[in-house]
């Protein structure tokens, strides 16, 4: 999801297509909240001809006045191999507070100043800026 939206940010696509799972749901539900995209929604129907049914989320990017990018990093933290977590204390800033960490908590997936003041900890996912 993360390298679909690099690439799509980096070509000036007004949308991009992921295969939706809740997870990313969540994902950009708060890349819509932090003003990172400019809307998004789950297609009930498969955009490419499969015999599995596989719904479709479909991010709406957003762009400056002058075109732009609002997107200019994304950085994949927690993966696979290496599993990063960070306790409520320890949830680190990206870029001195103007970029926005996404964790997933026993709370649910939310941004790191969230997870701050709700006083939980948790897997790192990425950081957006």
């Amino acid at each position: 999801m993360l390298t679909r939206i690099r690439n799509a940010v980096t070509a000036k696509h007004t949308r991009v297509d992921i295969p939706a799972s809740r997870i990313k749901t969540d994902i950009a539900r708060i890349l819509h909240g932090e003003g990172y995209i400019s809307g998004f929604k789950v297609l009930d129907e498969p955009t490419v001809k499969t015999t599995a049914p596989v719904k479709t989320l479909r991010l709406f990017l957003k762009y400056g006045p002058h075109g732009e990018k609002l997107i200019t990093g994304v950085q994949r933290i927690s993966r696979p191999g290496r599993r990063v977590y960070f306790g409520k204390e320890d949830v680190p800033d990206v870029l001195a507070g103007l970029g926005t960490s996404i964790l997933t908590t026993s709370r649910g997936v939310m941004t790191g100043r969230e997870a701050v003041k709700a006083g939980v900890g948790g897997e790192v996912l990425c950081n957006i800026w």
